[in-house]
């Protein structure tokens, strides 16, 4: 199984897409308990919700699922979210706050860098070229990082999560622009929208989002209730899925056009 998948556009736009992968190499997948081996927290179906939205685009996508390790963490392995409960760099529990190993079967630190030198690092060179490619093409690249999540999971927040979860991290991985685009589709969809809420970004948009150099970043974190049924089989939901789809088409066109215009400006929005 190749680690990573790259679609590269001629457009100003990059998908990035670090947690739909469902592989689990053999040799790790026979240590996870019951419980790990559903593999519960994917970002089910996040490929095909992006799909031929935006003619242009390019598309990074790790096909590595994130109980091997995680494409959006640090990998030093800092928190993003001092205080609050989160998952680790390779986790050893699920989003339920359960744990995914069998008795004695977690990775070692020894383990942990192998992994990352393995599957998280070839990730990262990966996009981070295709992100250096789009900009010297078009002068900017806007990294748009797409998620998804269950709407309740009361170990990571309280109550049930807005459909779009836009994160900048408070402003500062892209233009004031960029972020105002974004969230004014999201709050005119009705289908409930925060910005720099619960998720402001993850490891992924806080690296690469640097105004200052061209290169900006938004993750798009969206509750699955809006595509999918959130219980296995975690199906995907057409009727939803359509709608939630237009949404997104004229986020990523506006985004498209802005680039495309010239008029975006080179610091963060710093709320």
């Amino acid at each position: 199984m190749q680690v990573f998948d790259v679609i590269s556009g001629d457009g100003p736009i990059v998908l990035g897409q670090p947690h739909g992968g469902t592989y689990v190499p053999e040799a790790i997948a026979g240590r996870l308990n019951q419980n790990g081996s559903g593999l519960a927290d994917t970002d089910w179906h996040i490929t095909r919700l992006y799909e031929d939205l935006l003619p242009g685009a390019t598309v990074v996508k790790s096909n590595v699922h994130r109980y091997v390790i995680d494409a959006n963490r640090d990998p030093e392995g800092v928190s993003l979210y001092p205080g609050q409960n989160t998952t680790t760099l390779v986790p050893l529990t699920d989003f339920d706050g359960q744990a995914i190993w069998a008795d004695g079967q977690e990775p070692s630190d020894d383990e942990v860098e192998t992994r990352h030198l393995t599957y998280h690092a070839p990730y990262h060179d990966a996009l981070q070229a295709e992100l250096e490619r789009v900009r010297a093409r078009h002068g900017v690249a806007i990294l748009f990082d797409c998620h998804s999540i269950r709407s309740h999971i009361p170990f990571l927040f309280e109550g049930e999560l807005p459909v779009f979860n836009t994160g900048t991290n408070s402003g500062e991985t892209c233009a004031p622009e960029i972020e105002a685009a974004v969230d004014a589709v999201a709050r005119a969809s009705g289908m409930g929208a925060v910005l720099n809420g619960r998720f402001k970004g993850g490891w992924t948009t806080r690296h690469y989002g640097r105004p200052d150099t061209g290169i900006h970043a938004v993750q798009m974190e969206l509750a699955q209730r809006a595509y999918m049924h959130e219980a296995p089989p975690w199906g995907w939901d057409n009727a939803r899925a359509m709608t939630v789809r237009q949404h997104l088409k004229q986020m990523l066109e506006d985004l498209n056009n802005l680039a495309l215009s010239g008029s975006i400006s080179s610091e963060g929005s710093d709320q």
